[in-house]
This record gives structure tokens, sequence and C-alpha cells, in this order.
């Protein structure tokens, strides 16, 4: 079972690399972007056949590891 887990900042949370990518592409002539918010995928693959325990598996990965629930949110999707 694949599944991908996107881990983005809460808003609020100050973004100064997507502010830093915001200006970069100003600079290089690209119009109309508003702002920019960065974030991380991550492309995992379970041994797992349980969708329940796969989602399980993840939320667990997420609260523990990947994501900094403090500032962070996360989205878990089985592909």
């Amino acid at each position: 079972m694949k599944a991908r887990v996107t881990v983005t900042l809460k808003n609020g949370v100050l973004d100064p690399q997507g502010k830093a990518i915001e200006g970069a592409l100003k600079s290089l002539g690209i119009e109309g972007v508003a702002s920019v918010r960065q974030g991380k995928v991550f492309d995992i693959e379970l041994g797992a056949t349980d969708k329940a325990k796969a989602e399980a598996v993840l939320k667990d990965a997420c609260e523990k590891l990947l994501a900094n629930t403090v500032v962070e949110n996360y989205r878990v999707e089985l592909v």
C-alpha cells in the first residue's frame, strides 16, 4: 500500500522560506504569485493491507517524527 503524507505550516506561523521563494519568483519575472507557503511531502510504501491500520501507523509516524504538530499540520492520503 502506498501513501502520501503532506506536511504544511499552520496558518499564522511565519514562513521565511516561502517568502524567499516568493521573492525569487518575482525577481525572475514570474507574475501573478500572491504568496508562497512551503511544506514537505513524504511518499511512503507500507506492507500493511488494512486501510485503517495503515492510516493509524502513518498518523503515529506523523505525530512522532514527520511533523512538528506545534507549528505544522499534516494530511495522510492512501494512494
